[in-house]
């Protein structure tokens, strides 16, 4: 991997990302072929993110704000353009580099909570961890602390099916959080809520964003956009406005 002011660009043109953002994207662009014809996911699309940001990218269905999701998070890469993460330009990692971003940097929360039915809330949350190879005393203990973070800490030996909506995205956040991402990547994590719930979920946000994390959220819900303080709209693969609003 590149360090920040290693990076440069296929023609020899040394080109570098901001040393303060964690995110730096330029002149992205994700194209699908469909026969003959190109469809353009993505078009042209430059943005940084800076520690401790919260930022919502919003736009309708087919606007290109999922597969920008999906390139942020490193589930896909795109076609062409520069892509930054921590100061590592992501065209250039091997396999093994990207699957530590998608595990270490990346935290990802999604609209259907993704977790394991027959685990508990503490099995689910530790997943991360085994992944990361972590010995089970430790993985117990830090597990053991997300959940707390997420205010579930009386719910650790509960299964899915025995908690609310709500608690599911909770043990869904904690899993996210509990290697200590540079990012949590949200994707319409309120879309299979209710609205009160919804407002709970935000308010978490708020709490860990205040507490020093950097939050990524996907949606299409201008009232849950609205709640960042920094709103990207996306319409037809493009940025059609970049607005801090708090």
């Amino acid at each position: 991997m590149n360090d920040v002011n290693g990076a440069a660009s296929s023609n020899g043109t040394a080109k570098t990302a901001s040393a303060d953002s964690i995110i730096s994207m330029r002149n992205i662009w994700k194209t699908y072929q469909m026969g003959t014809e190109e469809l353009h996911a993505l078009q042209d699309v430059s943005f940084e993110v800076k520690k401790n940001e919260y930022v919502a990218i919003i736009g309708p269905s087919g606007s290109g704000k999922s597969t920008l999701m999906n390139l942020i998070g490193c589930l896909d890469s795109p076609t062409k353009g520069e892509y930054w993460i921590n100061g590592n330009q992501v065209a250039e990692m091997s396999d093994d580099e990207l699957a530590h971003i998608r595990n270490k940097e990346v935290g990802f929360v999604f609209q259907t909570f993704n977790l394991l039915s027959r685990a508990t809330a503490l099995h689910n949350v530790e997943l991360p961890l085994i992944y990361a190879g972590l010995r089970a005393a430790e993985r117990h203990e830090k597990a053991m602390a997300s959940l707390t973070a997420v205010e579930l800490g009386d719910r650790v030996t509960h299964r899915p099916n025995e908690l609310s909506g709500g608690q599911r995205q909770r043990v869904a956040i904690a899993r996210a959080l509990v290697n200590h991402p540079s990012i949590l990547l949200a994707d319409e994590p309120t879309g299979a809520l209710d609205s009160k719930t919804s407002i709970e979920i935000m308010h978490l946000f708020e709490k860990l964003h205040a507490e020093g994390n950097t939050i990524i959220l996907v949606t299409h819900e201008p009232d849950i956009a609205e709640r960042a303080h920094r709103v990207i709209t996306i319409r037809d693969g493009r940025i059609e406005s970049d607005e801090k609003i708090k």
